[in-house]
């Protein structure tokens, strides 16, 4: 007797290929079989006819650490709701371990208050094992943040390292990796990684590539510096051998669209000449973006107290204001989501605020930004759908939410979060599969689950595949749905019948059944050097 018999089900398996018919068999954490299962018996069975199944959506581009959801709320339901199984924290340069003291912690306060966590770890393995007592709902995995080792090291100091201060952030990255991290992510546009050189990316990703791990990156620039960036970071793999993750690659600005292709072909050209390199992306038109990040480049420069200094400088801020204004952004449209301010802004259009205030909108968001000490969270629609359709369509894509885990409760906070928390994979299969045909349900499901776990080297999952951990979605094509919008983003997916995670039930019937049933996944370092 299995413990879970799925019947009758159109099988999904991950790799790409066409679906099939069959039943599966669930023992303990594992599937033990698929096929005809017709005479075998299970403890819990359930009729799949006329819905699909599938293997649990890895989510590559999480921040569910970096906002403390992995603290303030272990049960993630709205990644649950949407068939996420596995999540990837450390992203876009910033991870909660491996700490050179505890005040690194800092390096995640531009999307979190950090004075409300316990930092009990300094290690990386330390702090995997502080996760694993959490209960997540859903496996969690992590990068190891290249702003967090540099903060590590040289504290709030913008600057180039030292022999020895590199040798010394090596040697962090490489004790991580041994301890179980994935690999290294950069974020490349924030106020302390901007200093980074080229040159430093390459020796960390050499450590990285030792390992076998991947090195993810928030690319330097993503309005008209686009194309300069992806090629540096398609330079650093070509240098190194690494393999390459893109994070949420998309061009910024409508004077900027046209770059998309250019970025994508470069991409497309890396591929053919034997280079692992994907890119990831969300479905959506928004984006949610830090505030001080559509600053000029030079302004964010040495960090934030210096870029506080030089907004509340009149001679400088002048200067600022005039190449704001030569963005072609409409900062007036800019929605603030985030922000420790009175809860009142949130929500609030920047064009709104500042006709109350009777500022234009670039002085506004440089008061905003003082106001905050640089913590402002916001939503622009300033992305192209058809350079959405192509990303999602691209053979080297990756779907990932560059979201985080929250509950319907988190709308008492005042915080205005960005739809993709609740809805970005069931979007893609709703909107871009059933709704409008761009690409396959096999396709999106690979983008979804085999594809990403094969290029983090997540053993056993991924896949409808005996043998595998029981990361398993029972989903209605019919019915699957993203609910959530800007406006009202705490909505709930639907559609997903069932959601297994390691082999447990998780949600049930389409509602979530409370079970904690995620694992800690550390890399495997047999074989490393």
């Amino acid at each position: 007797m299995y413990d879970i018999l799925i019947k009758n089900a159109n099988i999904i398996d991950g790799t790409g290929n066409p679906m099939y018919t069959g039943d599966i068999g669930v023992k303990e954490d594992r599937i033990r079989e698929i096929g005809d299962l017709g005479n075998e018996t299970g403890k819990m069975t359930i009729d799949a006819r006329g819905l699909n199944v599938s293997p649990g959506f890895v989510d590559v581009n999480n921040h569910s650490d970096a906002y403390l959801r992995i603290f303030q709320n272990p049960d993630l339901e709205s990644l649950v709701y949407q068939g996420i199984t596995t999540i990837i924290g450390g992203n876009c340069g910033s991870s909660l371990a491996p700490l050179a003291n505890q005040n690194v912690i800092r390096s995640v306060q531009k999307y979190a208050d950090v004075r409300t966590l316990n930092v009990s770890w300094l290690k990386t393995g330390e702090f995997l094992d502080v996760v694993e007592k959490q209960n997540l709902s859903v496996n969690f995995a992590t990068l190891v943040g290249h702003g967090t080792l540099r903060r590590g090291i040289i504290g709030d100091e913008v600057r180039g390292l030292t022999a020895s201060e590199m040798k010394s952030m090596k040697k962090m990255l490489k004790d991580a990796l041994k301890e179980g991290a994935l690999g290294l992510s950069s974020g490349l546009v924030y106020t302390h990684a901007k200093i980074a050189s080229e040159g430093e990316m390459i020796e960390m990703a050499e450590v990285v590539e030792k390992y076998g791990g991947v090195y993810a990156t928030h690319i330097r620039g993503e309005g008209h510096e686009l194309v300069e960036a992806v090629e540096e970071a398609v330079n650093i793999t070509q240098k190194t051998g690494v393999k390459l993750e893109v994070s949420h690659l998309k061009a910024m600005g409508k004077q900027n669209w046209p770059l998309m292709d250019e970025a994508i072909n470069f991409i497309e050209t890396a591929r053919m000449s034997g280079l692992d390199v994907n890119f990831d992306v969300y479905p959506y038109t928004i984006t949610g973006s830090v505030l001080y990040t559509l600053l000029p480049d030079w302004a964010a420069e040495g960090g934030k107290k210096i870029m506080l200094k030089r907004l509340k400088d009149e001679n400088t801020r002048e200067k600022i204001l005039s190449e704001m204004r030569e963005t072609g952004i409409d900062f007036s449209d800019i929605i603030i989501s985030i922000s420790p301010l009175d809860k009142k802004l949130t929500r609030k259009k920047i064009g709104e605020i500042a006709r109350i205030q009777e500022k234009n909108p670039e002085e506004t968001v440089l008061d905003l930004l003082v106001a905050s000490e640089g913590r402002v969270v916001t939503m622009m629609n300033v992305l192209s759908e058809r350079n959405m359709v192509k990303a999602v369509q691209n053979p080297f894509s990756i779907i990932a939410s560059n979201g985080a885990g929250y509950n319907l409760k988190h709308k008492e906070s005042g915080e205005l979060v960005h739809p993709r928390n609740f809805g970005a994979f069931p979007r893609v299969l709703a909107y871009y599969v059933r709704e409008k045909n761009k690409i396959s349900w096999e396709e999106a499901v690979h983008k979804m689950s085999g594809r990403p776990a094969e290029k983090f080297s997540l053993s056993g999952r991924g896949f409808i595949k005996k043998g595998n951990f029981a990361d398993i979605l029972v989903f209605d094509p019919e019915k699957i749905q993203d609910l959530a919008t800007p406006e009202d983003p705490y909505q709930y997916a639907r559609g997903m019948e069932y959601v297994i995670i390691n082999g447990n039930p998780v949600v049930e019937k389409g509602k979530y059944n409370g079970t904690r049933a995620g694992k800690v996944i550390r890399k495997e370092s047999k074989g490393w050097f």
